[in-house]
């Protein structure tokens, strides 16, 4: 299976702001979609292993940030690629929040959505939420950052082996599990986040 044909489906890239309790946490998704209409209904899915999605089942409710053509990966890197349990990913920003104090992006984002959990469904790696959308604002009029975009001109290329090394493993950028071995099949997922070959990094000796 060539994994590479699910970069093709057109989808953005979203800001996930959670807050239950005094625990504020958020994370990168690439799943949000409107499934339902009056009320006016979205899904969302989010890694099992995520501090945020720990979050969003204790309190039910979200804010979901659109990210526009301004977000970079060190954005995305800072939300999407370490975990709220050991970082305060927070700390360095001062966030608008929801009604429910549920952050959101005040910049690199052209819309959040507020939601409403009303029902889930744990898929695995993911859980999928069902939310009413309770309040939703345009932050900008620049166009949203699609998957492809992020793939294609955000996401930094892998960088060539280095020759004089030995590779031992292969990491995966976005949940940190490590694939013992020199070579990486090219048709590999991460048996954690569900992420191809394309989301691991060499673990040199």
């Amino acid at each position: 299976m060539d994994t590479k044909a699910f970069y093709k489906l057109s989808y953005g890239v979203f800001f996930l702001g959670v807050k239950s309790g005094d625990k504020v946490n958020a994370c990168i998704t690439n799943t949000c979609i409107q499934v339902a209409s009056n009320p006016t209904r979205i899904a969302i899915s989010v890694l099992n292993n995520n501090y945020t999605c720990e979050l969003l089942k204790e309190s039910g409710s979200f804010a979901i940030s659109l990210l526009d053509q301004d977000a970079t990966f060190d954005l995305i890197k800072h939300f999407g690629m370490q975990s709220g349990r050991n970082v305060d990913k927070m700390a360095a920003f001062q966030l608008p929040t929801d009604d429910n104090g549920n952050p959101y992006l005040g910049w690199a984002a052209c819309a959040v959505l507020s939601g409403k959990v009303v029902s889930s469904q744990d898929l695995g790696t993911h859980t999928l939420f069902i939310a009413e959308v309770t309040d939703a604002k345009v932050l900008s009029d620049k166009d949203p950052l699609t998957y492809a975009d992020y793939q294609n001109h955000v996401k930094p290329k892998p960088e060539a082996p280095k020759e004089d090394r030995k590779i031992v493993g292969w990491r995966c950028k976005i949940c940190g599990y490590v694939y013992k071995g020199a070579e990486l099949p090219g048709d590999f997922k991460c048996p954690v986040c569900g992420h191809s070959a394309d989301d691991f990094e060499p673990v040199y000796e």
